[in-house]
């Protein structure tokens, strides 16, 4: 790590933060009519996250919104070491930052606990006013962009000069791995790793937060030693 720059922190919700990735297990578990054609799509890259995510709440009621905030409640589960990796980092005063494509009727809830600032948590919303749930994209693709991300991690990233920060992606899936290439640090797990490997990306694996801890504390010692 730089001595030079400031680290700084973008981290995923979904099967990152959470042990699950709570779409996915939504959609499972809901089951509404055509969402696996969507899902497919999306996985198969014929449909943007974006447009895929959108159709796919679009077919589920908003009356059942408290229904899919209790089941997400109880059935994610926050991975182990997350509050120990937050004290860590607190300690240390380096930015923290949630950067997911997940929903914040279900994502603010289960972070609740965790004392994280409003403004350090991107993520869509959603509008219940309707019949159907419809997806409020807040945080489009800038113009360096062109994936439809819904919620665009690298425009994120990107408010933050690599001039003057040290960025650090913490994530799961290929919703990460455009951020992955624009991050001085990668941590990685499942597909991400994958694809990591495949194309020659820098990264360390973890599977709980206390690898992460065991491996950026020695980073962090190593500044100030």
């Amino acid at each position: 790590m730089s001595v030079s720059k400031q680290p700084i922190i973008f981290c995923d919700f979904d099967g990152t933060i959470t042990n699950s990735d709570n779409i996915v297990a939504i959609m499972k578990h809901f089951s509404p009519p055509g969402y696996e054609k969507i899902m497919n799509e999306v996985v198969g890259g014929q449909r943007s996250i974006r447009d895929g995510v959108g159709k796919m709440f679009a077919l589920l009621p908003s009356s059942q919104k408290q229904e899919i905030v209790d089941y997400v409640m109880n059935t994610a589960g926050i991975r182990e070491g997350f509050s120990d990796f937050l004290a860590l980092v607190h300690r240390h005063q380096i930015p923290f930052y949630v950067t997911s494509g997940g929903i914040d009727f279900f994502l603010k809830p289960l972070l609740a606990p965790f004392d994280i600032a409003e403004d350090h948590i991107f993520c869509n919303g959603a509008d219940f006013s309707g019949e159907h749930i419809e997806i409020v994209w807040t945080h489009p693709c800038d113009e360096h962009c062109q994936n439809d991300c819904g919620m665009c991690k690298t425009t994120v990233m990107r408010q933050f000069s690599p001039d003057q920060y040290e960025r650090i992606l913490i994530g799961d899936s290929l919703t990460d791995f455009e951020g992955a290439k624009i991050a001085d640090l990668v941590y990685s797990r499942s597909v991400l790793t994958d694809k990591c490997v495949e194309l020659g990306v820098y990264h360390v694996p973890f599977h709980t937060f206390h690898d992460i801890i065991s491996d950026f504390g020695q980073r962090i010692g190593a500044i100030h030693s």
